[in-house]
């Protein structure tokens, strides 16, 4: 950023103005409550902050008066400027999406160095007065000029793509869920929150005093949700799955049991889940910062895939990908170069899984590989490199060697870009959710919001279909 060359008291006349504009962001907002303690409802998006039933997200008056501050410390008088004082009258409110005009015009100069402004914020689109004021500023000493200057940037940990998604899943009926030892509070609080939601109907399976326990534990009610008893884990997987085969649950949840044992009975060959293709996990990472939801996989199945399932496992993931909203997908197939190796296996399979998508052998999405990470999303990257593709800098689905590699690049999106991650089995009969002993609230929900949504293109329910119902 460049600081315009600033104004010393001896160089400014009682009329100059200055002015920037500036758009109001919903992060904006999200930036100022979190450097204020203001957690006033009223300001932050998604929230109905005065109970009228609309959500206000209304700016903020002092991040409104701030952009007073930026003018005058940016431009008029500039750089080393120090304010004495300021007044603030508010005539109008200012909303996200809003473009504001800050000015400032000097009204009188007192010596030996205050200069005195009269300040006011506009919208740009009707010329509403926001607000106006008058600042009192010590004006610089000495003349200065800072080329780029380095502000640490900031990014918002606000997790839009799955707000959405759950925004997406709520008016669609109940996924009735089938949901397997939720039987301490992490997953039997993340199912009765889909309920809560109306994204899922649970059906509790497995030890009836265990999952009373661990309600009590978080003082949730059981009123009207069906328990059915199973007296081990392994007997609770294969009581699910008949739920399913009887027409009784369109999906499954993994609760407090071992992965094993839930696939083990959902691959069981009398009445199993088996559809035709390999089962095979997705992760869907909402990734702070970027513009769409990311699609890992495989993560947490397949360890070492061989090129028939990564094929199952690009179809399955181009599936999930349309039934969240991206109606093309652009899936991008990793390795460590971009360019074909034979002496690097992934490269080999990535190439051939472009070259048969082009035969239309995986379909509904656009496949390239081999990738490199850099260049599957980023453009600057691909561009760089001269890669020139409909995937390279824009992937939305990341098909990863192998499952040393995937476990890696989702805990790594977890843990270092603060991503949450939905998960969800496809190849399956109906869509299993299954999340880690250790995701959170908004994790458990969206994975039920991914399923549902899923559910809902399968059967032909699509939530539009619903709301016009």
């Amino acid at each position: 950023m460049r600081i315009e060359e600033n104004r010393t008291f001896d160089e400014i006349a009682v009329g100059d103005t200055a002015q920037i504009v500036r758009i109001c962001t919903e992060d904006d907002f999200y930036v100022f409550a979190s450097a204020s303690g203001n957690h006033n409802p009223m300001h932050l998006a998604r929230h109905d902050g005065d109970g009228d039933g609309a959500e206000e997200a209304v700016a903020p008056a002092l991040w409104v008066g701030a952009l007073i501050s930026a003018v005058i410390g940016n431009i008029l008088p500039g750089a080393g400027t120090l304010y004495r004082a300021q007044s603030l009258t508010f005539k109008d409110r200012a909303h996200a999406g809003d473009e504001l005009v800050a000015s400032v015009t000097v009204t009188e100069k007192r010596p030996p160095d205050g200069i005195v402004m009269e300040t006011t914020v506009t919208r740009k689109s009707d010329g509403a007065v926001i607000l106006i004021g008058e600042a009192q500023v010590q004006a610089p000493a000495r003349k200065m000029v800072f080329d780029d200057l380095e502000i640490p940037g900031l990014l918002v940990e606000r997790h839009r793509h799955f707000d959405a998604l759950i925004a997406r899943a709520e008016p669609l009926p109940p996924l009735p869920t089938a949901v397997v030892c939720p039987e301490e509070p992490m997953s039997l609080g993340g199912a009765l929150l889909g309920a809560r939601h109306t994204i899922i109907t649970p059906i509790l399976v497995g030890d009836p005093a265990r999952i009373r326990a661990a309600a009590a534990e978080i003082g949730a009610p059981l009123d009207g949700v069906e328990i059915v008893e199973a007296a081990d884990h392994a007997t609770a997987a294969h009581v699910a799955v008949d739920l399913v085969a009887e027409g009784r649950a369109a999906a499954l949840m993994k609760g407090h049991l071992h992965t094993d044992d839930l696939l083990r009975a959902a691959l069981r060959k009398e009445d199993g889940l088996r559809a035709g293709r390999r089962f095979t996990h997705v992760f869907v990472m909402d990734v702070p910062g970027m513009a769409h939801p990311l699609l890992v996989t495989d993560a947490a199945i397949n360890i070492a895939p061989d090129l028939r399932t990564k094929m199952d496992i690009c179809q399955n993931a181009i599936d999930l990908a349309r039934s969240i909203g991206i109606e093309e997908p652009k899936v991008g197939v990793l390795s460590a170069v971009e360019t074909v190796n034979p002496d690097i296996p992934s490269s080999l399979d990535a190439a051939l899984l472009s070259k048969m998508a082009e035969r239309g052998q995986i379909t509904g999405g656009v496949v390239d590989g081999p990738l490199a990470m850099d260049n599957a999303v980023d453009i600057g990257a691909a561009r760089t490199k001269g890669i020139k593709s409909k995937v390279a800098g824009r992937a939305e689905v990341l098909v990863v060697p192998d499952i040393d590699a995937g476990n890696m690049l989702a805990k790594q999106l977890a843990y270092i870009s603060h991503a949450e991650g939905a998960g969800v089995v496809m190849g399956a009969k109906v869509p299993i959710i299954l999340n880690s002993r250790s995701d959170d609230d908004m994790a458990r929900l969206a994975s039920c919001a991914v399923a549902a949504l899923h559910n809902a293109r399968l059967t032909g329910q699509s939530p539009a279909k619903r709301a016009a119902e």
